[in-house]
């Protein structure tokens, strides 16, 4: 420690001196239908993302992750797969996604792709052929079908309930008009859950893996990848399939973990070391991320031992909201696990599932993760919602490891909050009648020139989701160039962390500024200090300032603020 460093307390992460990409790239969920409108339909295409990967060279982000394309009759946005190795035709054609992955590759971005393994659409050829070939066929075993309990089979075969609400079992008909088996679905009744211990539906994935990979891509990110083995015998479980509220210091659990018998089973490992040895056979560091919302993060880890994933969401960290000891432990507990297995870890505060944490930060309780706020629900607080996300923010991107972005947050959009109920399309909204407000408000198209129609999404003004009003002044063009913009910030601090090398850093507990709402920690030669209170807190003077998520004047760090110091 120089005589002008902050005084230091524990080590909770050493360097990573491994150079593969993934281990401290910062990537960029793209949501293709909300992206960009290149055909001028109102719905966002992959010409529309190609057109515009040049945004995400200047914002500076290492690669991008683009939400499922595929064919698709869309009941889930797109997670109802019909055809894996097709391009739905909302979004374009197959030569649409080569020109997209090659035009990224040209600008230096690496490409990864969504893949859904846990379910298909009711419209993808596997699930007719078994509707149409009846019980006790092969064609069947490749889902999860089942008689009915009750004196005729009228009752489900579980008591399991649908993420999206409702029972998690819709029952068939048999060709004569009669009642027939039912089958699993854990999310909309358009998803039949795979039966994943089927040899075919295992042979069938990994041939879908090298088909992409063969185009090129760098990576997936597999959804639901907690969820795809259940407990034998699907016995009944008397919780519920959504996410728990709640927190416990053990193992730094937030509540952001899926339980039940039907997911985080030991048998989805046995699928992931198989796909690995896949990925391994192609060069270039191919790369899987799972989205598992598994806690403790003890239990996480599993996913990235090193025959495994080679990354995790950390939706824990997402889910502690702004509450600096919540934060503190998480992180802590979070190297904690992953170094334990030699992986690194992944940050992400906001995606296409969760409301935008420029909205949830402005909230009367920041911790608490509504799934969805609609027009007659508490309304955030815009000014300090962004406020709070900006600090959010720069702590994340100075943490070691990999960080994701969600399309929008460098703009800092909110959620649109007073979206109209009837333009909302989440199968969530409509499966709980309404008492969840659903995804829609994240998911609503970005907003790239605030005087063009559509704010510059689409050429002729079409938008599948409504722009909230004042979008026009987060508009990319208004904030480009703009001392203190959000998207400006954003690509300062991108900038800095990849000078600073900040993604395979070191993190090293402050003592010093002190408090209950204080997070402070070294990452290589650049402090990183939050003010999570209500009340500023003395910097010291000698401490040079990097980049601030907001005003800093003089030896003072503001409430609501991160600053990214460093000793004169």
């Amino acid at each position: 420690m120089t005589p002008d460093a902050l005084p230091t307390d524990a080590v909770a992460h050493r360097p990573d001196t491994d150079g593969q990409w993934w281990r401290h790239a910062v990537i960029y969920q793209v949501y293709p239908r909300s992206f960009a409108d290149a055909s001028g339909d109102g719905i966002g295409d992959l010409p529309g993302v190609t057109a515009h990967l040049d945004h995400l060279v200047e914002l500076g982000v290492d690669a991008v992750w683009l939400s499922p394309f595929y064919r698709s009759p869309q009941a889930d946005a797109g997670y109802d797969v019909a055809d894996y190795r097709d391009v739905d035709p909302l979004f374009g054609t197959l030569a649409d996604a080569d020109a997209l992955i090659a035009r990224a590759h040209d600008l230096g971005l690496r490409v990864v792709v969504d893949l859904v393994p846990n379910h298909t659409s009711d419209e993808h050829v596997w699930f007719r052929a078994a509707l149409a070939a009846g019980p006790g066929s092969p064609e069947r075993a490749r889902y999860l079908f089942r008689e009915g309990r009750g004196e005729h089979g009228e009752l489900p075969p579980n008591n399991w309930e649908s993420i999206f609400g409702g029972p998690a079992w819709t029952r068939t008909t048999d060709p004569d008009g009669t009642p027939g088996q039912w089958y699993l679905h854990l999310f909309d009744s358009k998803q039949p859950d795979l039966d994943w211990q089927n040899p075919e539906v295992r042979a069938e994935f990994e041939d879908v893996l090298r088909f992409w990979l063969d185009r090129g891509v760098d990576g997936f990110r597999v959804d639901v990848a907690h969820g795809m083995v259940k407990a034998p015998g699907l016995p009944d479980w008397d919780g519920h399939v959504a996410m728990i509220d709640g927190a416990d210091d053990t193992d730094a659990v937030t509540g952001s973990g899926n339980r039940g018998p039907m997911f985080d089973q030991d048998g989805v490992h046995e699928i992931y070391r198989a796909w690995r040895r896949v990925l391994d056979t192609y060069d270039g560091d191919r790369a899987m991320v799972a989205e598992a919302w598994v806690e403790p993060l003890s239990r996480l880890a599993r996913y990235v031992r090193p025959d495994e994933m080679h990354q995790a969401f950390n939706f824990a960290f997402l889910a502690a909201g702004w509450h600096a000891p919540s934060l503190r432990r998480v992180i802590t507990a979070s190297f904690a696990a992953n170094d334990a297995v030699g992986a690194p870890t992944t940050w992400v505060m906001s995606n296409h599932d969760v409301v935008r944490h420029a909205s949830r930060l402005g909230l009367a309780d920041p911790t608490h993760r509504p799934n969805g706020i609609g027009h007659d629900d508490e309304q955030p607080d815009a000014t300090l919602g962004l406020h709070r996300a900006r600090a959010a923010t720069l702590l994340m991107l100075g943490l070691p490891g990999s960080a994701y972005l969600y399309q929008g947050e460098e703009l800092g959009l909110p959620d649109h909050t007073a979206l109209d109920d009837d333009l909302r399309q989440d199968p969530a909204y409509a499966r709980t009648g309404g008492a969840e407000r659903g995804r829609d408000g994240c998911r609503v198209p970005l907003p790239w020139d605030g005087d063009a129609p559509a704010l510059g999404f689409s050429p002729t003004g079409a938008s599948w989701l409504p722009q909230p009003e004042g979008w026009a002044d987060l508009a990319l063009d208004r904030q480009r160039g703009r001392a203190g913009s959000t998207y400006e910030l954003y690509r300062e601090a991108l900038r800095l962390r990849r000078a600073e090398r900040l993604g395979s850093g070191g993190l090293q507990w402050l003592t010093e500024p002190a408090g209950e709402h204080v997070l402070a920690f070294r990452n290589g030669d650049v402090d990183v200090v939050a003010n999570l209170g209500q009340t500023d807190v003395p910097l010291p003077a000698h401490l040079h300032v990097l980049l601030a998520s907001g005003p800093v004047a003089g030896a003072v760090l503001p409430a609501g603020t991160t600053v990214w110091l460093r000793a004169s």
